[in-house]
Order: C-alpha cells, then structure tokens, then sequence
C-alpha cells in the first residue's frame, strides 16, 4: 500500500468524525449508515491485509473500523425541554392549546408506545416525547 492511500483514509475518517459531530439535525443522520459501510470495508480490508502476512496494517485497520462502528453508534445528547416551544411539544404529543394534565398525559402514553425504545422506536424520539410532556406539564 502506498502512503496515498493512507492519506486518503485518514481524510475520510476524519470526515466521517466530523460530520458525525454535527449532530443529529435533519438531513444530517445518513452519515451513521456511510461510516458503517465505511467500517465494514476497512474490517474486510484489515482481514485481507492479515490474509497477505500485512500484520501491522492490517491490525490498524480492523482496529480503526471497530472504533469507527462503535463512535457511530454513541448518541448525542438528548434534547431538552427549555429549547422546545409550545406549539412543538403540542404537534409531538397530538394535543390541542387548551389541553388539560390528564389529555397531556395520557397522549404522552399513547405516543411512548411507539416511541420507546423498547417497542421499535429509538432513544432521540422517546426523550423528544419526554421532553414535549415535561415543557407542557410545566406550564
């Protein structure tokens, strides 16, 4: 392997970290599906590589792509209810302006269902739902 194709792998992981800094915006979430496959193919290059008698490359890039597909799947941090507004947390719960504790919670239920991880959903979405119910409640 000639240092050119370490260079370029060094860019391209530092892309993938840096775009992966940038959080979990809309239209940002596809870099997780990229640095996965991007991991898999280092893996496989890392196993070839140790196939030919290349230990130390091929070590290094097994090492890399496993510390690449175990950063990618770390979350951000969850969002809080403080940045919300009304009508945000009102449109992620289904719930009317004039919606009393009781509607509040019980739609908060109803969403949690779905929303939790444990049924399908993911950890963003459950604490956006928590943090809609908590920003409502508040009030």
């Amino acid at each position: 392997m000639s240092p050119l194709w370490l260079v370029l792998a060094a860019i391209a992981v530092w892309t993938l970290i840096r775009l992966g800094r940038q959080g979990e915006r809309a239209g940002r979430g596809h870099w997780r599906i990229t640095a996965t496959v991007f991991a898999a193919v280092m893996v496989a290059g890392g196993v070839l590589a140790l196939s030919k008698g290349a230990w130390l490359f091929g070590g290094g890039l097994i090492g890399a792509g496993l510390w690449l597909i175990v950063s990618s799947r770390q979350r951000t941090v969850a969002p809080r209810a403080e940045g919300m507004t009304d009508s945000e947390a009102r449109a992620i719960l289904g719930v009317s302006a004039d919606a009393s504790r009781a509607q509040i919670n019980t739609a908060w239920k109803k969403v949690m269902a779905r929303a939790h991880p444990d049924t399908g959903g993911t950890e963003g979405l459950a604490a956006r739902v928590n943090a809609a119910r908590d920003h409502l409640l508040k009030r």
